[in-house]
């Protein structure tokens, strides 16, 4: 594989539920507060499918190219955070895949999906304080750091966070 490999974003579908068990290992979910149980796998999986027809946001599987092998999932999705309604954007890429340019692509994918929607006028992002490569993502693509927050997720658990802000 290349130091700098090529990735492309997909329309989350029932193929990808496999993805989401790859994405549900204790390192990948350190700073989300550990993996799902099954259940909460499959409605995970069921929620990604309904998010489009729902016109609240959007759910991508990331593809390496040109095997096609699924490595990740970016996406985004309208939430209430300090009393407004914003959107809200989160990735993830599988740990042998990291470090070679592929979440900054699909991020970069997934902003200009949404810009072209236009139906928000910004979008956050909020990588743990402590996961510098997220963080890093959100400086690359210039996003705006708005400050450390304590952020719930998944609900029940605290984490500090850093609210990233991009115009779109």
């Amino acid at each position: 594989m290349s130091e700098r490999a090529q990735a492309e974003i997909v329309t989350w579908s029932g193929g990808h539920f496999e993805l989401l068990h790859r994405m549900n290992a204790p390192e990948m979910t350190e700073h989300l507060g550990g993996p799902e149980t099954e259940a909460q796998v499959a409605e995970r999986h069921e929620r990604y499918l309904r998010i489009a027809g729902k016109g609240t946001g959007r759910m991508f599987a990331v593809i390496l190219l040109p095997g096609l092998e699924q490595v990740g999932t970016v996406g985004y999705w309208d939430r209430t955070w300090q009393g407004e309604q914003i959107c809200e954007m989160g990735w993830g890429i599988l740990p042998a895949y990291q470090g070679k340019g592929i979440a900054t692509a699909a991020v970069s994918q997934a902003i200009e999906h949404a810009r072209k929607e236009g139906a928000r006028r910004t979008i956050h992002a909020f990588p743990g304080a402590d996961n510098p490569a997220s963080n890093a993502v959100c400086r690359k693509l210039g996003f705006t750091l708005l400050g450390e927050c304590e952020f719930e997720y998944p609900p029940g658990s605290w984490m500090r966070c850093n609210d990233w802000r991009l115009g779109l």
